[in-house]
C-alpha cells in the first residue's frame, strides 16, 4: 500500500469539476466545509521518489520546476551529520522519477571528508538551475557551497563556495523579487563565549542583485535571547507585503515578522497561531493570492513529528486547515513545497528518514476548516 498512486481525478467527471470550480471561488470563506474530510482533501497524486537507494538515512528535501522537468534533491547517508552524508538528487521524467544519483560531496572544496546538509533547489526566471546546501561537521561550523545545471539537473558545475558569513537558503526556497533580484530565507545557529552551552537562533535574509554573484546580509531579524528561530519561507502577497514564517525552538509556535518594502525592513519578530514542535516547515504563495504553508501541527510532546499538515491562509494571519499528510507513528518532517506551471502543488518531505515521499494537490479542490486558537479542528488528527 505504501506505494499506491492515488489519482483522484479519475473519479470525478470533468463537467462536474468545471461547475464546482465555477461556483467556488478563491475566496476561503465560501470553501469551509463541516465534515472531515481533509485526510484526502485535494491530493491529486501520493508516491514515493524512490523505494530502495544506497544510504541508510535521508532528509530535508527540496524540489524545483524546470523547463523540462520535476528536480528533487535531499541529503543521504549513514545518518545526519556523518562524514559520509551528501547530496543526493532524482528527475522527474516519462518513466517517473530517476535512480538517486549523489551530486555534491563534502570533500570536493573541503580535501576531507564532512557532511553536507539541506540542500535547496532554485530555478530563476532565466539562468541555470541552482543547487545550494551546507557542509560542516555542525550547525555552527557550516559553510555554504552551490553549484549550477545548464540541463534540467542531469549535469552538475563544480562546486562554489559562498563568501564567508552567507550561507545561501538554509533550508526553504529564495524568491525571486519583481525587479529580478533573489531574496534567500537564511539563519545561524552559534554558541557564544560567555554561555558555551545554550545555542544561538537568529534569521537574517541574503539579496543579490546580479543573479548570486554577489549577496548582502539583512539582519539578523531576532537576538536570539527571549526566544530561537531558525530556516523561514518568505511569502509576498498581492498586496506587496512581505511575511516570512519560521520555525523555533522552546517558543511552541511558528514565528512570523512582515515587511512593507520588499524585504528591505522588518517588523518585530512574534508567534503566529500556529504550532511548532521545533521542525521545519515551507510555504509558498498561490497564484490565487493564497499562502500555503506545510507543517507539523504539533508541539513537543513526544508525538511531534507524526503529525503533517496542510493550511491555507487569504492574509497570513487568520489559517485554516486544508490537509492532513501524515497521522501516524514515525516522523514526517522538513517539508518542502512549490507551485508548478500547470497551477497544482508539489510537496516532498522525510518520510521515517528512509524515504521522501512526494504528495501532489489541486489548490482549487481543498477542503478548508478554520482553524481556531491554534487548534487543528475538532482535533480529527488526534
Amino acid at each position: 500500500m505504501e506505494n499506491l498512486v492515488v489519482n483522484i481525478r479519475c473519479f470525478l467527471h470533468p463537467a462536474i469539476i468545471l461547475a464546482l470550480l465555477l461556483i467556488s471561488g478563491c475566496n476561503i470563506e465560501n470553501k469551509i466545509i463541516k465534515e472531515d474530510t481533509l485526510k484526502s482533501s485535494g491530493i491529486v497524486l501520493s508516491e514515493f521518489i524512490f523505494d530502495q537507494a544506497p544510504f541508510a538515512q535521508c532528509h530535508a528535501s527540496t524540489i524545483a520546476e524546470t523547463q523540462h522537468r520535476l528536480v528533487a534533491a535531499w541529503f543521504g547517508g549513514t545518518e545526519e551529520s556523518r562524514p559520509d552524508v551528501g547530496i543526493w538528487l532524482s528527475r522527474h521524467g516519462n518513466n517517473g522519477w530517476s535512480t538517486p544519483e549523489k551530486v555534491a560531496d563534502g570533500s570536493e572544496l573541503s580535501g576531507r571528508q564532512v557532511a553536507c546538509w539541506n540542500p535547496v533547489l532554485f530555478q530563476p526566471k532565466s539562468g541555470p538551475l541552482t543547487l545550494f546546501y551546507k557542509v560542516g561537521d555542525d550547525e555552527p561550523q557550516w559553510w555554504g557551497e552551490y553549484k549550477t545545471s545548464s540541463d534540467s539537473g542531469k549535469t552538475w558545475s563544480k562546486p562554489i563556495r559562498l563568501p564567508d558569513g552567507i550561507l545561501g537558503p538554509i533550508k526553504n526556497k529564495p524568491v525571486q523579487l519583481p525587479d529580478g533580484s533573489i531574496l534567500s530565507p537564511s539563519s545561524i545557529e552559534y554558541y557564544t563565549s560567555t554561555n558555551p552551552k545554550k545555542e544561538i537562533w537568529q534569521v537574517h535574509l541574503e539579496l543579490s542583485d546580479d543573479v548570486g554573484k554577489t549577496w548582502q546580509k539583512i539582519g539578523p531579524l531576532n537576538d536570539g535571547r527571549d526566544f530561537n528561530v531558525i530556516q523561514p519561507s518568505i511569502l509576498i502577497y498581492p498586496t506587496r507585503k512581505m511575511q516570512i514564517l519560521c520555525r523555533s525552538e522552546y517558543a511552541g509556535r511558528i514565528y512570523q515578522a512582515w515587511s512593507d518594502d520588499m524585504g528591505r525592513t522588518w517588523s518585530k519578530m512574534g508567534p503566529t497561531e500556529l504550532p511548532n514542535p521545533d521542525a521545519g516547515t515551507d510555504a509558498v504563495m498561490l497564484n490565487d493570492g493564497r499562502a500555503l504553508l506545510v507543517y507539523n501541527h504539533s508541539t513537543s510532546d513526544g508525538r511531534d513529528r507524526e503529525f503533517l499538515n496542510v493550511a491555507v491562509s487569504n492574509d497570513g494571519r487568520k489559517w485554516y486547515a486544508a490537509v492532513v499528510l501524515e497521522n501516524q507513528e514515525g516522523e514526517y518532517s522538513y517539508p518542502a513545497v512549490i507551485q508548478t506551471s500547470d497551477g497544482l502543488v508539489h510537496i516532498t518531505y522525510t518520510w521515517k528518514r528512509k524515504r521522501i515521499k512526494h504528495v501532489v494537490l489541486d489548490p482549487e479542490r481543498l477542503n478548508l476548516m478554520e482553524i481556531r486558537d491554534g487548534q487543528w479542528p475538532e482535533e480529527k488528527q488526534h
